[in-house]
């Protein structure tokens, strides 16, 4: 047996293992170790006096890969960018960000659905974790639209799919993780995901208010407010400015030269001004520590999907799987565009039995390869090129896809996770009420999407700047 068919064998028995319901961190780890060992042992042509030999080689394989690539100091962007949202929650600023974003939007149709998805927007860009953003505005939004008639399903399918928002705008952990996996520059990746990020709230709000203007009842205006006291509304929100604008110069200088730092220094200097923010408003110890708490739970979780998914890919490298895929994916006899469209389309799939980081972990050391192929390789010029575009625009337009595609994990059923955390915070709500209020934005997605595939510059022209 070749490695490339042991590789499609372990791959094979671990998403029946991830289907089956295992954590797709343990089934990668268990998949890789076991393929690491056949591998090895096939070499001394299954010599059962050679089985122990191969044991050791895989398991100091498997031991060494974990700490190699999570000591990588781009990963300590992750728990930094986390923690800024839950200080920001306790800080009160998600509160006072939503009531800014209500008293200016929410005299349109669906104005206050509309309020509440610019609002974690804003707050995403404090926060790079999906799962915070919708946690903290199911507690925020939802009671709001409830109270002025709001159908409930739909309130939860809002903040849900807000909370998606997230994975885009930076600081993006997702996006963090990607670049650590395809080798990418972390700084123009956050930068990418702005535009696309803003683009897809914008695509939200106007399915809500087309919603509003179709159907009668649905989402009605909330006015009142008198000029006054929606510029009252700002200065508590403008925090929150700061702190994106912090890590924006951190990033890419905007007056030319040099940045100021680095994405993991402005995360940190982000961190700590939210955190003086927080004090000033009144946040005590035991706020504080539930903060670090929650931070802490949710990086060892992406901690650990990332240990076990390298183990994995280290034997994805053994067997040569990546490169053999790639070489099948550029054979075939149609457009570059189409193959991409089918790629896309089959992340949509396997959202529906995965999460969103175990996927692009899993998913990306075999199909970023074949998309740069296709593209015509990694150094490929934008004149030579598929696609139109250089092979690190590529890769940058690739990642925002990708991560875009990532979201609908997020809010599909079975497993969408920002719908049980949403029901999880509400009671009142079940998860099958969650998931049947995130169905329209389906539809926003797919536009957005389709646009960004469309027209790469949407994407690339923040980056192309840097």
């Amino acid at each position: 047996m070749t490695s490339i068919e042991i590789g499609l064998w372990v791959t094979g028995g671990m998403l029946v293992l991830v289907v089956l319901g295992m954590r797709v961190a343990f089934a990668a780890a268990m998949a890789g170790l076991v393929g690491l060992i056949w591998i090895f042992w096939s070499k001394k042509g299954y010599d059962p006096e050679e089985f122990g030999w191969a044991l050791g080689v895989a398991v100091k394989t498997a031991g060494q890969v974990p700490h190699g690539k999570v000591a990588s100091q781009a990963l300590s962007l992750i728990p930094t960018f986390i923690l800024i949202g839950y200080l920001a929650y306790y800080a009160g600023l998600t509160r006072a960000l939503f009531e800014a974003a209500k008293r200016w939007i929410a005299w349109v149709p669906g104005g206050l659905a509309v309020s509440t998805v610019f609002a974690t927007a804003g707050f995403a860009a404090v926060s790079g974790a999906s799962v915070a953003t919708a946690a903290v505005f199911a507690r925020i939004a939802i009671p709001e639209m409830l109270k002025i008639g709001y159908d409930k399903r739909f309130a939860a399918g809002v903040v849900a799919a807000g909370g998606t928002l997230a994975s885009l705008i930076p600081p993006s952990a997702i996006l963090v993780i990607y670049a650590i996996i395809v080798e990418q520059d972390v700084g123009k990746l956050l930068l990418a995901g702005f535009i696309p990020g803003v683009f897809s709230a914008i695509i939200y709000g106007l399915l809500i208010v087309g919603m509003a203007l179709v159907i009668k009842g649905f989402g009605p205006p909330v006015g009142g407010f008198t000029w006054r006291q929606r510029f009252a509304s700002l200065p508590p929100a403008l925090p929150i400015v700061a702190v994106v604008v912090i890590i924006i110069f951190f990033v890419y200088n905007p007056f030319g030269g040099d940045a100021w730092g680095t994405p993991t220094e402005g995360g940190a200097i982000g961190a700590f001004i939210v955190f003086l923010m927080a004090v000033w408003r009144g946040m005590r110890l035991p706020e504080l520590m539930n903060a670090l708490v929650e931070t802490a739970k949710l990086s060892i979780m992406i901690f650990t999907i990332i240990w076990g998914v390298l183990i994995y890919v280290r034997f994805l490298g053994f067997a040569d799987l990546p490169s053999a895929f790639a070489d099948w994916i550029s054979s075939l006899q149609y457009p570059p565009l189409l193959i991409l469209v089918c790629i896309l389309l089959a992340y949509a799939v396997l959202g529906l039995f995965m999460d969103a980081i175990g996927m692009l972990l899993l998913t990306l050391p075999v199909v970023y390869p074949a998309v740069m192929a296709l593209n015509g390789g990694e150094t490929v010029s934008a004149a030579d090129s598929a696609f139109g575009m250089n092979g690190t625009m590529c890769a940058i337009w690739f990642g925002i896809l990708v991560v875009k595609m990532a979201e609908f994990c997020l809010i599909t059923p079975p497993i969408g996770l920002n719908c049980f955390v949403v029901a999880g915070v509400r009671p009142e709500l079940s998860v099958q009420d969650v998931f049947r209020g995130v169905t329209p934005f389906f539809v926003a997605d797919a536009i957005t999407i389709a646009l960004l595939v469309t027209f790469p510059w949407i994407v690339l022209w923040l980056p192309s700047l840097a």
